[in-house]
């Protein structure tokens, strides 16, 4: 872990603004997009960079900002990684957005997230919260390979019911589905059915499958050699130096993935999911606060 002091900390695009108060994480996803060179990083992956300065920089920004707006975190960089117990950097910026009445949607697969379950709560009533996490295999030895460092995939959807118990709306990330690995017909059917039962709001999955870039592959392909040997090579026979890494199944998946998703009344399109969480509704103002 290593401090910066941030020139800023907001990104605002097609009017949803984006933040990231780490860059890096300690999770050892063994996919994870975040390691690609395209993001160029300076430092190991796993020296994560904290941004000291972070809940200074948003409470300028949302000062300034006339119009209020949902606020991303944890899309590229996990909010509560191992050190965010210690540092609060995260909770410190979650009291700010309430302060200033803005909603926010945050990801993340840690259950620490459940430290402030009534910041989010409040943030909720006040305004809106959606809180997001990636589910990826319903098997906890397997969870423990592909993601080795953070809680499994039970705990998350624990979290997932203890967000729905306060009304708070969730969206799962199913993604990535490792072909050869996790892309089965069981696998699938008992994430998206708990999903159901726990109350998901809506699941985002593009594909049945992974994307690779320089950086990221290289990282996969050693874990694919220690975990799983001769499967680097299947890989690399199906799928050359392709980006997009689609399951052999993924077409049977996504029919079996959508019928779920009918049946039980969640959203599954990806537009429709991500105006969920970038719409803020306006405030109902009170007569008691004219």
């Amino acid at each position: 872990m290593h401090f910066v002091d941030a020139k800023g900390i907001l990104n605002t695009k097609n009017g949803f603004s984006g933040m990231n108060i780490y860059r890096g994480c300690t999770h050892g996803c063994i996919y994870c997009d975040g390691r690609s060179l395209c993001y160029q990083f300076t430092h190991k992956f796993e020296d994560v960079e904290v941004k000291r300065n972070a809940p200074e920089l948003l409470e300028q920004a949302l000062k300034s900002k006339r119009t209020r707006c949902m606020i991303g975190t944890g899309y590229m960089s996990d909010s509560y990684n191992h050190y965010e117990p210690e540092l609060r950097l995260t909770r410190k910026c979650l009291e700010i957005i309430h302060k200033y009445g803005f909603g926010v949607a945050i990801q993340t697969k840690s259950d620490r997230i459940l430290d402030d379950i009534d910041l989010l709560d409040a943030i909720n009533k006040d305004a809106k919260c959606v809180v997001q996490t990636t589910l990826t295999t319903y098997d906890d030895k397997l969870c423990s390979i592909i993601e080795p460092n953070v809680c499994n995939t039970k705990r998350r959807i624990e979290v997932l019911e203890e967000m729905h118990k306060r009304g708070i709306p969730t969206i799962v990330w199913l993604s990535p589905v490792l072909p050869f690995i996790n892309d089965t017909e069981e696998n699938i059917t008992a994430i998206v059915n708990e999903c159901a039962r726990v109350g998901v709001k809506g699941i985002i999955c593009p594909d049945m499958g992974v994307t690779l870039r320089d950086g990221d592959r290289e990282y996969f392909y050693a874990a694919l050699d220690k975990h799983f040997p001769g499967l680097k090579d299947r890989y690399i026979h199906t799928y050359g130096n392709s980006y997009n890494l689609s399951s052999p199944d993924s077409k049977k998946l996504m029919k079996i993935f959508r019928n779920i998703c009918i049946k039980n009344g969640i959203i599954f399109d990806m537009d429709e999911c991500f105006k969920f969480m970038n719409d803020l509704p306006d405030k109902q103002i009170s007569i008691f606060d004219l």
